[in-house]
């Protein structure tokens, strides 16, 4: 019967389903009818579901094992000719590649091969493209080089593929091998094949080399897709070099290749890790104007970024628009507008999102119910929460570990030990244990609601102590302002070698800093060194600038050199941070020389260390002028113009702090006429000055009896809605003084 439906494959299928599902065994023989059928009519995709279905029925079921159907798929190739039959044997590679069952596809291919039967190279291309997909690098490339051994010729994306694997190990050498060997057979290169290689270079953190690569073989007419500039884009962003992803996607515009969503999507989510929203909202408006349809992937980096830095309301505002202009938004999109909601008390909105997410057909799970119990908690509502708890587990959703720790946190941080400790008992009830997180969040909880002896209770009582719980404590602590009882609990445990995690560390080195303590917190400094850890950068960086603030620069000093002692380079920031320290002790010679220290060693200074020296330098000449001792070292000075030279030749701009910073240097040393130079250079420019900028030059004018000309300056500044400090006004009317003075003498 099925043979007689040869001509008609779909009633033969109808058929076949319909014997099977009323209880017949089909056999070797029937089965074989349906694959002759499939292939006469060129029907992959029913073939390769055919095959699926036979490798996961077990023999019980079939009566026959899959490798019987092997043998009777070359009987059939024997007696009725290999293009009868062979897009049954790639089925069946393909089949079992895509159940991850390597080592019968692999036997399956070579079978076929030994019994005379030429090898289908998309087969064996869909294989190796498996195993590298599954992380199975070394042998994909180990059967291309059996494949080449069996004289099996490879096309473009066998090699593609093999170059694919090649990077994935990092061979990237041998990976341009595979180009030679591609030229050697005569094969072209095409799209994939070095969109392949471009995303190696980027894998193993070789943008750089990658988007030069990318520029060279566009230059000559090497054919390259949106695909291979999303690779390198991509690279530089998760290298954390957002401008040169920005450079990649306007070159990539120029060169006539239309970016996509993913293109622009891989900037946008790399300005959202990095918390600068404005750029990345900027990018997505320009994208939108470009034509490029958004994505929820996109909307909800920007959704979760804006959450995270503090603007709910403009989350809120921003799910809004999306849904105006038509952009599908994904259970993760509503999931971060629900955690602005909460973040903002708008609970009754939040709520009703639920409901409009099941009328568009989407099932809330536990991580929306879980984000709203974390918003009634934040806000005291533990009562609230507690109800939705109870709600999510009557709608068949079961709480995990992350859904008790939010609701043990809440419940502690409003003084509810009893509650707090009967969870324990219910989640351990429901097979769930207790993580150190749980414990955490109790003692912090405890603590940040100012139950801090429920909080010692509480971690008195665990058994076995974890150096987290340890930290927790300290954390706990530092949210009181218990800075004396953290630093003894960090004390304590270094004594016996323990160690408590970096960020609890740096909390305590803050909130000792915070309060002037120096000598604890040099001494919690000399303790994490004398552990072995240091190579904290921020923990330099934390204590530098608190120890500069002060004003206390020998310290800060043996901190740096600490710091370089040990291997460490001090960034630009570190050392604008020191210089800024020295210019306000008025150290201005220790200035000069770290600064010059800071260029032989390779960090250039940028816009702000410019305007840090050139602002000491500016302070240090007003306090020459009022001194009456003048005798000062050779060394310790330094022309300002030498620093705005090098500025210029660096192709650093000044920004509106660097002009003011200057213009009121040289109306300080009485060079009125370059300050206004300045004043109108940076107008120019297009900088608006602000109030400081004026005073400045108000100051200047002053000075030099230009009274009117302060007047004037007064009135633009009113005029651009500018309002005057006190000291544009005194500095005003003690010119006006000044040149009332002058005028009677005369």
């Amino acid at each position: 019967m099925l043979n007689s439906l040869r001509e008609e494959p779909n009633d033969a299928l109808s058929f076949f389903r319909q014997l099977k599902e009323s209880g017949f065994k089909h056999d070797i023989q029937t089965y074989m009818a349906m694959i002759r059928t499939f292939c006469y009519w060129g029907m992959n995709m029913k073939l390769d579901s055919l095959f699926l279905e036979v490798i996961n029925s077990r023999k019980e079921c079939l009566g026959f094992e899959v490798n019987d159907l092997f043998e009777e798929l070359v009987e059939g190739l024997n007696a009725e000719g290999p293009n009868s039959l062979v897009r049954a044997l790639d089925a069946l590679v393909k089949a079992y590649a895509s159940l991850r069952m390597f080592d019968e596809a692999i036997d399956i291919l070579f079978q076929t091969k030994r019994f005379g039967f030429g090898l289908s190279v998309l087969s064996c291309n869909y294989l190796m493209n498996r195993l590298v997909e599954c992380g199975k690098v070394d042998m994909a490339v180990a059967v291309y080089k059996q494949l080449k051994r069996i004289s099996v010729i490879p096309n473009v994306y066998t090699y593609g593929i093999v170059i694919k694997a090649l990077c994935r190990k990092g061979n990237l050498e041998e990976a341009v091998g595979v180009f030679e060997e591609m030229e050697k057979a005569g094969e072209t290169p095409n799209e994939f094949t070095y969109s392949t290689y471009i995303e190696g270079l980027c894998s193993y953190g070789r943008s750089v080399v990658a988007y030069e690569l990318l520029r060279a073989w566009k230059g000559v007419n090497v054919p390259l897709d949106v695909y291979a500039y999303t690779a390198v884009i991509r690279g530089f962003v998760n290298e954390k070099k957002l401008q040169q992803a920005e450079m990649a996607l306007l070159d990539m515009e120029e060169q006539g290749i239309v970016p996509d969503a993913f293109s622009y999507g891989a900037v946008i989510n790399g300005y959202c890790n990095m918390g600068n929203i404005s750029k990345a909202l900027s990018l997505h408006d320009k994208m939108e104007t470009r034509g490029i349809k958004s994505n929820c992937v996109i909307v909800s980096s920007i959704l979760q970024c804006l959450c995270k830095n503090g603007k709910a309301c403009d989350a809120v505002d921003q799910f809004s628009s999306f849904k105006k202009k038509g952009i599908f938004l994904d259970e993760v999109a509503y999931n971060g507008v629900i955690d602005a909601l909460c973040k903002l008390g708008r609970f009754e909105e939040a709520e009703k999102l639920l409901d409009e997410m099941k009328d568009k057909r989407m099932t809330p799970d536990v991580v929306h119910y879980t984000t709203l119990i974390n918003g009634y908690c934040l806000h005291g509502k533990v009562l609230d929460a507690l109800d939705l708890f109870k709600e999510m587990k009557e709608k068949g959703l079961k709480p995990d570990v992350i859904t008790y720790n939010v609701l043990a946190g809440g419940f502690s941080r409003n003084g509810l030990v009893k509650e707090a400790l009967h969870l324990l008992d219910h989640m351990k009830g429901q097979r769930l244990t207790p993580t150190t997180v749980t414990h955490n969040v109790i003692i912090e909880g405890l603590c940040i609601g100012g139950y801090v002896e429920e909080a010692e209770i509480f971690f008195n009582s665990l058994e076995n102590k974890s150096v987290e719980n340890y930290a927790a404590m300290v954390n706990g602590y530092c949210e009181l302002g218990n800075t004396k009882d953290a630093y003894e609990l960090f004390v304590g445990l270094s004594k016996e070698g323990v160690l408590i995690k970096r960020k609890s560390r740096l909390k305590l080195l803050s909130s000792l800093c915070l309060e002037g303590e120096y000598g604890k917190a040099l001494k919690l400094f000399e303790i994490v060194l004398s552990l072995g850890d240091f190579t904290c950068n921020i923990m330099y960086s934390k204590l530098i600038a608190s120890l500069c603030s002060a004003g206390d620069m020998k310290r800060a000093r043996w901190v740096f050199d600490n710091m370089v002692w040990r291997g460490l380079t001090p960034d630009v920031v570190i050392y604008t941070m020191m210089l800024n320290g020295y210019c306000r002790v008025n150290s201005l010679q220790n200035a000069l020389y770290l600064f010059d220290d800071m260029k032989k060693s390779g960090i250039s200074p940028d816009i702000i260390t410019y305007t840090v020296m050139l602002d000491g330098h500016s302070k240090n000449l007003k306090r020459d002028r009022l001194s009456s001792d003048t005798r000062r070292s050779i060394g310790e000075k330094r022309d300002p113009s030498v620093f705005w030279s090098e500025m210029k030749e660096m192709e650093l701009t000044a920004d509106v702090i660097c002009y003011t910073v200057l213009i009121d240097s040289h109306c300080k040393s009485d060079n009125i006429d370059d300050a206004i130079r300045l004043f109108t250079e940076m107008i120019d420019r297009g900088l608006e000055p602000d109030s400081v900028t004026y005073t400045a030059l108000i100051c200047g004018y002053c000075k030099q009896g230009h009274v009117e000309r302060a007047k004037d300056l007064v009135n633009e500044m009113w005029r651009k809605g500018l309002q005057p400090d006190s000291c544009t006004i005194s500095a005003l009317h003690h010119g006006i003084i000044r040149a009332k003075k002058l005028h009677l003498r005369h």
